[in-house]
Formats: C-alpha cells, sequence, structure tokens
C-alpha cells in the first residue's frame, strides 16, 4: 500500500474534470484537465505516465498563466474519481 500524500494547494476545495482523456489507447485515462475553483478554467493537470491508471505526475498552475506553479509526483493528495 502506498504512503498517503500530502495534499498541494490549488485555487478552491472543488474538483470539476474538465477532460479525462486516453492518450495510449489502453481504454483507462491516463491525463486529467480539472477546474478546482468553480471558474471554468483549468488549474489541475494529472498525468499516469506508466499505464497503471494512477496519476503519477501532478501539476497546479494557481494563477492560471499557463506554467505550472507547483510539480509533485504522484496525485498530490488528490486522486480522480476514476
Amino acid at each position: 500500500m502506498s504512503e498517503p500524500q500530502e495534499i498541494v494547494e490549488t485555487r478552491g476545495n472543488d474538483r470539476v474534470d474538465l477532460l479525462a482523456t486516453d492518450t495510449n489507447g489502453d481504454g483507462k485515462p491516463d491525463v486529467w484537465v480539472s477546474d478546482t475553483d468553480g471558474d471554468g478554467k483549468a488549474d489541475l493537470f494529472q498525468f499516469d505516465t506508466d499505464g497503471d491508471g494512477k496519476v503519477d505526475i501532478t501539476m497546479v498552475d494557481l494563477d492560471e498563466d499557463g506554467t505550472p506553479d507547483t510539480i509533485v509526483d504522484g496525485d498530490g493528495g488528490l486522486p480522480p474519481k476514476i
């Protein structure tokens, strides 16, 4: 069992997945793009890089300028609802 992850700071406490897509054709989502503050703009980006269905990299863009402010290994305490 993996260790609990520290929760990364996002713009809000809600999560609305704007995009969950399968980029490698295995039938499971491996990219998640989410809005956490209800403004309809993406600020949380997560990637499954090894195909196991779990988030391997989390990026947060707090000021929504297109440049991540935080990049962490794992789901950053914010696993997607798969």
